[in-house]
């Protein structure tokens, strides 16, 4: 805990002093306690480093107005306490707060989980009427409806408790903090600076977020040049609370694979170790277990002075299909099949799914319909997870196949509907 001026935040460390700081950042209306159920796994590794935002769970209610300014502040409580170098994961505007220190000071972190985020928070107008509503009637509204827009109907009626606490964790806020947090949210918008985050990124986010869901999760991966997607089925807007284990996982496996070497002020460089194998991160169920190993992706020399597609592919099999299904194809390739999923990987993703011409939704729409008509049921089961990854709902699913039944006949129609019905229920229901 801390003695708190001013022009820093309340904060606290938990894990070892000798290892790495990793910092996980609130989301509005939240405590540090949102992170409770991560602490004892992350502190097997990290120094976890903790903050309030202004006014929240009794902080000193010091208005911070802008994401910058939050962003200030929490650097200067760093420098401190003497931390320099960290790892930084960060909930809705918390992950504001880590897009922006990755924009504004790339020297200080070595890698990146942006949780619940987006590159811009719906509109001004919505903020500052959120903050209308606060002037008018004080914190109870909002308390009262945030259960609805941070958890899934499900666990918010199984888990009464956890309701309760998320209420009186708004209800306990200083309102005018909340209001300039508002505005902070209002005026945030990276949109035109994500292809200049230059650290490895995690962009997770759950399944049924109605707040800043899996579309605004895909602006973010688009944009940032060395990013990965996590979805996390059955879950809401607070994922690290609804879902902690499978959110434990993924930062575990994203931090300890990704973390970028220090800036050398001596020389401006960049020390570039080799290469570890990078994690594509994707799908998760619900209260998984540790997420499976990847394999090491085949290494191939660049061919008359053009790119080795083949790294390219990898990510992007990954980022469609899933860690799970690409690590199972590959663990299961042999001498005989070995050099057929090296030509999948390098020719069908590297080639024709990583082209500009079509967006991935377009390439799964095609793609399911190709798969009705030639009667690849088991590739039609993965490729409708990989549609619903790629932004497609289930109603537009139904589309495609239903205009599949038209042009390519009603038995492989009603074949197709019936595999995806299955993969449907399995990727959409959240467990009770």
């Amino acid at each position: 805990m801390s003695e708190t001026p001013s022009n820093t935040l309340q904060y606290r460390f938990d894990g070892p002093e000798e290892a790495p700081v990793l910092i996980l950042g609130p989301s509005l209306g939240t405590t540090w306690h949102m992170w409770d159920r991560q602490i004892p796994e992350l502190t097997k590794q990290w120094r976890i480093f903790r903050f309030d935002l202004p006014g929240h769970g009794g902080a000193p209610a010091y208005p911070g107005g802008s994401v910058t300014e939050l962003a200030a502040r929490l650097l200067a409580t760093l420098d401190a306490v003497g931390v320099q170098r960290f790892g930084y994961a960060g909930c809705a505007l918390g992950g504001a707060i880590g897009a922006e220190l990755a924009l504004r000071h790339p020297e200080r972190l070595a890698s990146l989980a942006l949780i619940a985020a987006s590159p811009r928070f719906g509109t001004a107008d919505e903020f500052r009427q959120r903050g209308v509503i606060v002037r008018t009637n004080g914190l109870d509204p909002i308390a009262r409806t945030s259960p609805d827009r941070w958890f899934t109907a499900g666990f918010a009626a199984a888990q009464p408790a956890i309701t309760e606490w998320a209420v009186q964790m708004v209800r306990t806020t200083d309102p005018g903090c909340y209001i300039a947090a508002c505005e902070a949210l209002a005026s945030f918008d990276v949109r035109s600076e994500l292809g200049r985050i230059g650290v490895p990124t995690l962009v997770l986010v759950g399944s049924d977020d109605q707040v800043t869901g899996p579309a605004e999760a895909r602006t973010l991966v688009a944009g940032i040049p060395d990013a990965r997607l996590a979805v996390v089925p059955g879950a809401s807007h607070l994922v690290p609370v609804e879902q902690p284990a499978a959110v434990t996982d993924l930062l575990v496996r994203h931090f300890s694979t990704a973390w970028q070497p220090a800036y050398d002020s001596a020389t401006g460089q960049v020390a570039i170790p080799a290469a570890p194998v990078k994690p594509a991160l994707t799908v998760v169920p619900p209260q998984a277990g540790p997420v499976a190993a990847i394999a090491p992706a085949a290494v191939q020399p660049e061919a008359m002075g053009r790119p080795d597609p083949y790294d390219a592919g990898l990510k992007v099999r990954r980022e469609v299909l899933g860690d799970a299904h690409v690590d199972r194809a590959l663990a299961q390739a042999d001498e005989f099949s070995g050099d057929f999923q090296e030509f999948i990987t390098r020719y069908a993703w590297g080639e024709i799914w990583d082209r500009p011409g079509l967006d991935r939704r377009s390439r799964s729409c095609v793609t399911l319909t190709a798969l009705v008509a030639g009667g690849h049921l088991d590739e039609l089961a993965f490729h409708t997870r990989a549609a619903l990854r790629n932004g497609l709902t289930p109603d537009e699913i139904k589309e495609v196949l239903l205009q599949a039944a038209v042009y390519c006949g009603v038995p492989a129609a009603n074949s197709a509907f019936r595999v995806a019905q299955q993969v449907i229920r399995e990727e959409t229901t959240p467990e009770g």
